[in-house]
């Protein structure tokens, strides 16, 4: 095997994968090794954004010139980093007559529970590039604007999601949106799902050691696994229109243990420079079932089971999970807030 790993997975495989960063250095770097697309959020775009003052200074200082109000300056802010990214995407969404080469770009995560801001917003951040997909959390109210959105055209890119409920939801509701769009000879958005692998096994660790449960570190690594094998299996059965998208990779073992799925690895530069290695194993692994009993002492932990069970919450509940309420508090905290107070 003289092929290192990343790009065995892409060419042997049905697996494609997307940068996981907003800096344009990185960027460049990850479309030089394959990346159809780029994931930003607020947390990456404040990074990125501090990380090149100097090569934007000319941009920050008509935004901040612009507005004073703090969520218009973030937006602001937040459009430079994305209509960058989404400039050096462009030839690959043009290439590919508007399959793949998509940037991402989320609404406040503050107002993950508000549908008429979220869908302005979405309006708005569309028509930044003709290759934007408005990152909408998966939340009930986040739900009703993906299906506004899908009829009205509009990309989406569900996040703040881990579960296979939200992602049956997700295609579900993007469903309904293309029934709309198409009574109305509309072409429908795309929708991509995402599963934020990683974050979940962090959460389920610290559930499993705060109640003493009988399940080992490496019961834990398979957490997301199931989760994702399981809502793979749902939409190949269900031929759902959404893309899942698999984000927050811990290691190597959330590549290589989904190889061969016809998935979106969402991935970030750290993390794939460890998968630019021919050393680890190359041989598709998605049909591979998590064992049953692993299952069993995972689901000691309610909140795997809620996760894992394809009716384990309602989306009223989206919006009120643990892991939820933690990251949409990282994005607001230490990314769209620190956007709102930004200087040069």
């Amino acid at each position: 095997m003289d092929q290192d790993y990343l790009r065995w997975a892409v060419s042997k495989t049905k697996t494609t994968w997307w940068h996981d960063s907003a800096d344009p250095v990185e960027l460049k770097r990850g479309i030089e090794r394959g990346a159809i697309g780029a994931t930003t959020n607020p947390f990456l775009a404040s990074v990125a954004l501090h990380a090149n003052k100097t090569l934007w200074a000319a941009e920050i200082r008509s935004v901040l010139a612009e507005s004073t109000e703090p969520e218009k300056k973030a937006e602001g802010l937040m459009g430079i980093v994305v209509r960058h990214a989404a400039e050096q995407l462009l030839p690959q969404y043009q290439k590919t007559d508007g399959q793949t080469g998509y940037v991402c770009a989320q609404v406040n995560p503050s107002k993950a529970g508000d549908r008429e801001p979220m869908l302005a917003m979405a309006r708005r951040f569309s028509g930044w590039a003709p290759n934007i997909a408005v990152k909408l959390p998966a939340t009930a109210a986040g739900l009703d604007v993906l299906e506004d959105c899908a009829a009205e055209g509009i990309t989406c890119t569900l996040t703040i999601s881990y579960t296979v409920p939200q992602t049956i939801a997700t295609a579900e509701r993007y469903r309904r949106g293309i029934q709309r769009a198409t009574a109305k000879g509309i072409a429908p958005g795309k929708c991509f799902a995402v599963i934020m692998i990683g974050r979940l096994d962090d959460y389920l660790r610290e559930l499993a050691h705060d109640c003493c449960a009988e399940v080992s570190e490496a019961d834990i690594r398979q957490a997301g696994l199931a989760v994702t094998k399981r809502a793979y299996s749902i939409y190949k059965q269900r031929e759902y229109e959404a893309t899942l998208i698999v984000a927050a990779l811990r290691g190597t073992h959330h590549m290589t243990e989904l190889a061969g799925a016809e998935v979106i690895m969402s991935i970030f530069p750290t993390i794939q420079e460890m998968l630019l290695t021919p050393d680890l194993p190359q041989q598709e692994r998605i049909d591979v079932d998590i064992p049953a009993d692993v299952i069993e002492r995972l689901s000691q932990i309610p909140d795997f089971v809620r996760a894992y069970e394809p009716d384990g919450m309602k989306p009223t509940e989206f919006v009120t999970y643990g892991v939820t309420q933690r990251t949409l508090s990282q994005f607001i905290e230490s990314g769209w807030k620190l956007m709102e107070n930004f200087r040069l």
